[in-house]
C-alpha cells in the first residue's frame, strides 16, 4: 500500500452512481491547507469545475471529493444545485466551511446525479476518515481506465513526500489542466508559491499529453500541501512534483483508450517553447502517425507531413530538419531495407520515440500520446450504451 503524505486521510466507497465499483472518493486534510488547482478552459465546463475554481481562488482548501462515472456536465441549474449539495454535505460532515471543499466529477456528460443515492451515501460518510490508502484513492476515481495511476517521490533527502493519482484515458488534450489528477504533499509551502509551482509543473507534464485531441469538460488538476513535514527547499519541491506528474502523464498516455503503444515525441532545436510544443503535438495527434505506430510502419513521411502542416512557422526549413525513430535518423539520411526492418521491429515494442530537430533555435519540448487502434473506436462507439 502507498500511504498518503502526513496530514491527509481518505474514504473511498460506492454510492451507486452507475455500477458496483467505487465511485466516491474523499481526501481530507487535518486542517485548511495550501492548495492550487487548474481547470479546463472548455465553454461547457461542468458545475464541479465552476464551484472548485471559485473555492480555490484563495489558494486554500481542506478537502477534495471526486464523483466518478457521472460528469455532471450540461445539467443546468439542477446540476449546479447537486454539486453544491455534495460540497455542503461533505463540509458539514468534516466540520469546515463549504468554500474549503473542492469537487471534481468525471464520466458521462448530460446526466443528472442519481441524487437520492448520492444523499444516502453522503449521510453514511464516516469521520474521522478511516484510511490513508492512496491506491484506493487512485482506484476510486477511475472510469474507463484499465489500471489505476499513482506515483510518489521524496522531496530532497526527505522526509517530506509527494503522492499523486490520476484518471483519464480518453477525451484528453489538456488546455491549462488535464483529466482528473490530485497531488498531495506534507511539505510546508504557502498557497501563492504552491500555485506558481503547480502551474509550471502542469504545463511541462500534463499539458504535454494527448490521447485524441479532445479537451474534456471536467479537466481538474489539484494539489494540496499539509505542511506537516515542515519546510522544504522550494526548488526540490518543484522537482518532486514534476517527477510525480511526469510519471502520471506517461501512465495516462500508456493507458489511452484502446492503446497498445506509448508514443513519446521530442522536438528540440526549436525557436521557442511554443514552437516546440506545437510541432510535437502536431506529430503525436496525427491519426496517420498514430496508425503508423500501431502498424509498426516506420513511415517517416507522416511525421514530415505533421511538421509541415505547422505552416505558421516560416522559419522551419525542410532542408535542415532531422527526423529520427528511436535513435535512428530516417530523414534526411535515407534508411535501407534492412534498416527499415529493424525500425519496424523497434516499433513493435511498448514505447516508440520520435525525435525531431527543427534547427530554428535551442528550445525543446517532449509530449506523450498513444497509437490509434480499433479498440479506441469500439470503446467510444459503445460508451453510453
Amino acid at each position: 500500500m502507498t500511504a498518503l503524505p502526513q496530514g491527509f486521510t481518505s474514504f473511498v466507497t460506492n454510492i451507486g452512481i452507475k455500477d458496483a465499483t467505487d465511485d466516491f472518493t474523499l481526501v481530507c486534510a487535518d486542517s485548511v491547507v495550501a492548495a492550487s488547482a487548474v481547470f479546463t478552459q472548455s465553454r461547457f465546463a461542468g458545475p464541479s469545475v465552476v464551484v472548485s475554481r471559485k473555492h480555490v481562488a484563495n489558494h486554500l482548501a481542506r478537502a477534495v471529493v471526486v464523483i466518478s462515472k457521472n460528469a455532471n456536465v450540461a445539467t443546468g441549474d439542477q446540476g449546479m444545485s447537486n454539486a453544491l449539495e455534495v460540497v455542503q454535505s461533505v463540509a458539514a460532515k468534516i466540520g469546515c466551511d463549504p468554500h474549503d471543499v473542492l469537487i471534481a466529477s468525471t464520466g458521462v456528460i448530460g446526466r443528472q446525479y442519481p441524487i437520492e443515492r448520492v444523499r444516502a451515501g453522503l449521510a453514511g460518510l464516516p469521520f474521522p476518515l478511516p484510511s490513508d490508502d492512496a491506491v484506493a484513492v487512485a482506484r476510486g476515481i477511475m472510469t474507463t481506465d484499465t489500471v489505476h495511476k499513482i506515483a510518489e517521490a521524496t522531496i530532497g533527502a526527505g522526509p517530506a513526500r509527494v503522492v499523486g493519482v490520476a484518471k483519464g484515458v480518453g477525451m484528453i488534450e489538456p488546455n491549462m489542466a488535464t483529466l482528473i489528477t490530485m497531488a498531495f504533499t506534507d511539505a510546508m509551502v504557502d498557497g501563492g508559491t504552491l500555485d506558481s509551482i503547480w502551474r509550471r509543473v502542469i504545463d511541462r507534464t500534463f499539458n504535454c499529453v494527448s490521447i485524441d485531441t479532445d479537451t474534456s469538460t471536467s479537466d481538474t488538476a489539484i494539489v494540496l500541501a499539509s505542511g506537516v513535514a515542515g519546510k522544504v527547499d522550494i526548488a526540490e519541491l518543484e522537482v518532486a512534483l514534476e517527477e510525480v506528474t511526469r510519471a502520471l502523464t506517461k501512465q495516462v498516455a500508456r493507458d489511452g483508450e484502446g492503446a497498445e503503444t506509448l508514443i513519446e515525441v521530442c522536438v528540440d532545436q526549436a525557436r521557442d517553447a511554443e514552437q516546440a510544443k506545437t510541432v510535437a503535438k502536431s506529430i503525436v495527434n496525427s491519426p496517420l502517425v498514430k496508425t503508423a505506430v500501431h502498424g509498426a510502419d516506420p513511415n517517416w513521411g507522416r511525421v514530415a507531413m505533421a511538421i509541415g502542416k505547422c505552416s505558421q512557422y516560416a522559419d522551419i526549413d525542410q532542408s535542415k530538419v532531422i527526423i529520427r525513430f528511436g535513435d535512428q535518423e530516417v530523414y534526411p539520411s535515407a534508411v535501407n531495407e534492412a534498416g527499415l526492418e529493424q525500425l519496424s521491429h523497434y516499433m513493435r515494442g511498448e514505447e516508440v520515440r520520435i525525435h525531431v530537430s527543427l534547427k530554428t533555435g535551442s528550445t525543446a519540448c517532449t509530449v506523450w500520446g498513444c497509437d490509434l487502434t480499433d479498440g479506441y473506436v469500439r470503446i467510444n462507439a459503445d460508451y453510453t450504451t
